[in-house]
């Protein structure tokens, strides 16, 4: 290892440091991390890629918003199948102008992306555990988040039946909305906008997550990462179902839409990637204990789980069309 390279683990993990004591064994700095599991817990292990180009742009996202979101998206798969997550590991590919700290040279990018990814990790209770570093052109993040459940309690995509119903937390398609008033923005938005915060600053579920694993509640879960019409397609396959689902129902970014940016709210709800809301079903005979809300969020009953293994739309006048997954797809031709 270069001593370049040992310099700048050691700010990564002087930045990342917990404010309480370790809930490692044995945490960054040595080879590996140690994990001591909690009895009667079983463990999640989760990973995202977060890259230049596919994920975010250096010349408009924010670095502190490439702090939180790489490790937001990764802890959004913990609060998919109802857990908490533990810690992380951080893999991260950098270029010398990032790093040089001669004459203050690409130190703030640095400071201001350790910032976010500090802020996540206290606010999601997950510690750095280790990972690594190296050199590259673009910036290249992975994150494997390691989370608990109760066994037992962990919420899978596959267990949907007909006849459940269909709930979403959150606005669909807000943070999708964000991402294109960023790309057509000279400047970036003010981060007060609720669309812009939701893609720069996603909030895992996790405490809804917990709360429907800790009752019992849902049949499946899958977090919206890639858009409702691809991510319900996901969870259909996996529990060998379809679904029905009600235009006149999906919550989808409200306001002045502006004539010339022309946003389809529809095709934003079922089509946005980055929202990281829950798209949960439960049974008949539980869907009236899940409330309007929890904590605030809003939760909506959006339509039903069938035998039929076609998810249609149906439509204000009620007709029916087939719901093509038009997420996001990183190997569809042209994303």
């Amino acid at each position: 290892m270069k001593a370049g390279e040992d310099k700048l683990v050691k700010k990564i993990v002087k930045a990342l440091a917990p404010k309480s004591g370790p809930r490692l064994a044995l945490s960054a700095g040595d080879d590996a991390a140690l994990l001591t599991p909690r009895p009667g817990y079983e463990t999640i292990l989760t990973c995202d890629w977060f890259l230049e180009g596919s994920h975010f742009l250096p010349r408009k996202h924010p670095a502190d918003s490439i702090g939180w979101k790489c490790l937001a998206r990764a802890v959004s798969d913990i609060a998919a199948m109802g857990g908490q997550p533990r810690c992380f590991l951080l893999s991260l590919a950098l270029p010398d102008r990032l790093t040089l700290r001669e004459k203050g040279r690409g130190s703030r990018w640095l400071d201001e992306f350790l910032g976010g990814l500090r802020r996540a990790a206290r606010r999601f209770g997950c510690v750095l555990a280790g990972g690594d570093t190296t050199q590259r052109r673009e910036i290249l993040i992975n994150v494997t988040v390691v989370g608990e459940v109760l066994g037992g309690r962990a919420i899978r995509r596959s267990g949907a039946k007909a006849g459940d119903r269909i709930f979403v937390s959150g606005v669909l398609g807000e943070a999708e909305l964000g991402l294109q008033k960023l790309r057509r923005s000279a400047r970036i938005p003010q981060k007060s906008d609720r669309a812009l915060r939701k893609h720069l600053y996603p909030q895992p579920r996790l405490a809804l997550g917990q709360w429907l694993a800790d009752r019992k509640l849902a049949s499946s879960m899958i977090d919206l990462s890639d858009g409702l019409s691809s991510d319900l397609h996901r969870l259909c396959g996996a529990s060998r179902v379809g679904a029905r689902i009600e235009v006149a129902q999906i919550p989808s970014p409200q306001g002045p839409l502006t004539a010339s940016m022309r946003f389809d709210a529809l095709g934003l709800a079922l089509n946005g990637g980055d929202d990281y809301e829950l798209l949960f079903t439960v049974s008949a005979s539980k869907a009236p204990r899940i409330p309007r809300s929890f904590e605030g969020l809003a939760l909506t009953e959006i339509g039903e789980i069938t035998r039929e293994r076609r998810v249609v739309l149906i439509e204000r006048d009620r007709t029916r069309k087939a719901l093509l997954p038009r997420g996001w797809d990183p190997f569809r031709e042209g994303e």
